[in-house]
């Protein structure tokens, strides 16, 4: 094995700010192998599309190397094509159904009643007292299920963030998989409830005619609630405190509102959640010069992908009106993310709710991030109501 460039993604100056060293292992070593992983950690945005566009030569289904994946793992993103399809496409059409529009207009609704609630307070936490309302409140509704106590859940998407970081925590499998076994009997109790309107509905309707099995709706239909929240709850604390960085940016969106649009893919481009996902190596196959064996772990860092000059203009730069912008954040091919309109949405909704507000909200403090390396989330994030 090659020598290796120190990468260390839990470590403090990584998570205060990984995108120096994604820089450096974009220039000088774009295919690096991880020993603590036991991975191939790829860096460049034309290496990590094609990995995750290749289903047939980098699977995420490791049952197709010889592993056992244990049934309550087993879901639609632990699938590959062709026998992806029927699951995805029960999921994506249940999500197609829903009426965008009110799932926008509601969204901006609860989230003036938050900030009116707020505005009165000398300081409050954003990650506690709006990005956790905000994205458990709306994925409930999507999904139309009666929604899991902001603690209870909090605690459940945490574990389940720390579980995908396990190559490099092992001793977050445990908590994790008991994180996932709770958030399965959430989604057993939404299963057995009266139904509501929202994508249970749809589901339930049509796996049936689709014939999907019936653990792998449940575990999706998990996977699906924990990704809508994980996703909108990271997603909103690292667009907000882009935006309280830069107040010339928010200004400009609240004076031309038509930019929201490019602003929300540019700002997941710029500082989204998803740092990483992993593949696995069908057959012998060469990246970038570097021989990588069947059966070996390819993580694709698609966040310093999002930064690849080879790829984006001033890649370093928040440029709201970026066109085009084909960047990593909700993954790429056969696996990216189901939800991707909706997240978009909460992003838009999200910096049209501060923008409406009569007081300008501003940093209170330094934020923390969390420990967690996979997915890129703020722990502490005090700010302020000002004139």
């Amino acid at each position: 094995m090659p020598l290796t460039l120190r990468y260390d993604p839990l470590a403090p100056d990584m998570l205060e700010n990984p995108y120096p060293t994604y820089a450096e292992m974009r220039e000088h070593r774009p295919v690096l192998w991880h020993e603590g992983m036991r991975s191939w950690v790829l860096s460049r945005y034309r290496d990590c599309q094609t990995v995750l566009r290749d289903y047939d030569l980098f699977a995420r289904d490791r049952r197709r190397v010889g592993e056992e994946i244990p049934e309550f793992r087993q879901n639609l993103q632990a699938l590959d094509p062709p026998a992806q399809l029927p699951v995805r496409s029960v999921f994506v059409n249940s999500l197609r159904a829903q009426d965008v529009a009110e799932v926008g207009r509601r969204t901006r609704d609860r989230l003036r009643v938050i900030f009116e609630r707020l505005a009165r307070q000398p300081e409050f936490d954003f990650m506690t007292e709006v990005a956790g309302p905000f994205a458990l409140v709306m994925t409930a509704e999507l999904l139309g299920v009666e929604p899991p106590g902001l603690r209870e859940y909090t605690a459940i998407s945490d574990a389940l963030a720390q579980r995908m970081d396990a190559g490099l925590r092992p001793e977050a499998i445990g908590p994790g998989d008991e994180a996932r076994k709770r958030l399965n009997g959430l989604v057993e109790d939404w299963f057995a409830a009266e139904r509501r309107p929202g994508t249970f509905s749809e589901l339930l309707a049509s796996a049936k005619q689709e014939q999907v099995p019936d653990h792998y709706l449940r575990n999706t239909a998990a996977t699906t609630f924990n990704a809508s929240f994980g996703t909108l709850y990271a997603t909103a604390g690292n667009v907000v405190l882009t935006l309280l960085d830069r107040p010339d940016a928010l200004d400009r969106l609240r004076d031309d509102p038509g930019l929201l649009g490019t602003a929300a893919d540019e700002l997941i481009r710029f500082d989204g959640p998803a740092q990483a996902t992993s593949r696995v190596a069908t057959r012998p196959v060469t990246i970038g010069g570097v021989d990588i064996e069947a059966g070996q772990t390819i993580v694709t860092l698609m966040a310093a992908a999002n930064r690849d000059p080879r790829e984006f203009d001033r890649p370093e730069e928040l440029v709201l009106d970026r066109k085009p912008n084909r960047h990593l954040g909700f993954g790429w091919g056969p696996h990216a993310c189901i939800g991707l309109t909706f997240g978009q949405l909460g992003v838009r909704e999200l910096i049209a709710a501060i923008n409406e507000c009569p007081s300008r909200l501003r940093l209170a403090g330094k934020p923390t991030r969390r420990h967690t390396a996979t997915v890129r989330t703020i722990g502490d994030f005090p700010v302020t109501f000002t004139p």
